[in-house]
């Protein structure tokens, strides 16, 4: 009598992978926030092209058939939800899945859960900053805050460049940026040595410095970081941002492109000025 021998079960593993996610943050009025959004699409087409989304709605705490009627309203605009941020909301399967827990990364680590930043806003810490109104030449939107579980370079498309990281937290790209893929960096700054492509994008807590053409989008002071810096030696960007705020190709095209220049808060609004 013979017997076949019993087959290996293959155990099942289970990896954990961390994603730049976007978070919008939708506001009363909506109909004016949605025009806002409107204008950032329009200014920015395909920014969101398959980026994870998520939907904070902690503010807005609209009920399920509003959820479902704003879920479909940014999917004609593009915009895939993928998770919905809402304390005690229980959905259908129809929507997006609940998460709990979200955090956000910084300088430091990650930010303490949303009751813990309650208790610290009570105890006098700065506000977490929100969306604001448009204002004409510049604007300031949470569309362009990367949310980070995981430092590092990201890729979309190319292989990634040439990276080395400084102990002062300074990341450090040594080739080019190649038009898809996407440099997050939320420990400092970032310094390119040659080129950003058109269709890439850096983004950064503290400053960005890019000594070649900056072609791609720019987002320094990511975290909150008011007094960060965008400097480029030639000035092509599709978009440049700090803290938020942000000015486009079309808002500069005649003023700065073509220039060394550099971007940074001034007052309330973004500047972009001649670097001499």
């Amino acid at each position: 009598m013979t017997f076949a021998a019993p087959l290996e079960a293959k155990s099942i593993r289970f990896r954990a992978r961390s994603f730049v996610a976007f978070t919008l943050t939708p506001e009363a009025p909506l109909a004016a926030w949605l025009e806002g959004l409107d204008h950032w699409i329009g200014n920015s087409p395909g920014y969101f092209s398959g980026r994870p989304v998520l939907l904070d709605l902690n503010t807005l705490k609209p009920g399920a058939d509003e959820i479902a009627a704003l879920v479909a309203e940014l999917a004609t605009r593009g915009i895939r939800i993928y998770a919905i941020e809402l304390e005690g909301a229980a959905l259908g399967a129809e929507l997006p899945p609940v998460l709990v827990g979200a955090k956000e990364a910084t300088t430091d680590g990650l930010l303490p859960g949303r009751k813990a930043r309650a208790d610290e806003k009570a105890e006098g810490m700065a506000p977490e900053i929100r969306a604001d109104a448009e204002r004409a030449g510049a604007g300031r939107t949470d569309v362009g805050r990367a949310q980070a579980d995981k430092v590092g370079a990201s890729k979309a498309g190319e292989s990634e460049p040439q990276v080395g990281q400084e102990a002062s937290g300074t990341l450090m790209i040594k080739s080019p940026i190649r038009s898809g893929q996407a440099i997050v960096h939320p420990h400092g700054d970032v310094i390119v040595l040659g080129s950003v492509a058109s269709g890439s994008e850096i983004i950064a807590a503290g400053s960005i410095h890019v000594y070649g053409t900056l072609r791609g989008r720019a987002s320094a002071g990511a975290l909150g970081n008011k007094g960060a810096r965008i400097f480029c030696r030639r000035n092509e960007a599709e978009l440049l941002a700090v803290d938020g705020w942000y000015v486009t190709a079309e808002e500069m095209e005649g003023v700065s492109r073509g220039k060394p220049v550099q971007a940074f808060l001034d007052g309330d609004g973004l500047r972009v000025a001649p670097l001499s």
